[in-house]
């Protein structure tokens, strides 16, 4: 059952994707059904990102492109680090994790 934490997680970051330019689907990248199943798994992330606290979900970008899922940010420790990847690679849909995320000194 979602609780309402979780649906306004999803809800904000869905606001967030539709008003932030990001890649358009264009000649040689992607299809639009791929776009759009792309841009649900980066929704899942983040909303999973929000509901875990061992991660700061405004500190961690999350990208996708076919499958492939791409973190980049910032985490205070390994801890957050590994988790963030944890969660991305057990979101349906996901094939790939690129994780890019640096580690604050």
């Amino acid at each position: 059952m979602m609780t309402i934490r979780n649906m306004l997680a999803i809800a904000i970051t869905a606001v967030m994707m539709l008003t932030v330019t990001g890649c358009a689907v264009s000649r040689g990248q992607e299809s639009v059904g791929a776009y759009v199943d792309d841009s649900a798994i980066t929704t899942m992330v983040k909303a999973r990102f929000v509901d875990n606290k061992q991660v700061d979900a405004a500190a961690i970008s999350v990208e996708t492109m076919k499958g492939t899922v791409m973190l980049s940010g910032f985490a205070k420790n390994p801890t957050e680090k590994n988790t963030a990847e944890t969660i991305a690679r057990g979101v349906k849909g996901v094939v790939a994790v690129k994780n890019e995320i640096s580690i604050r000194p």
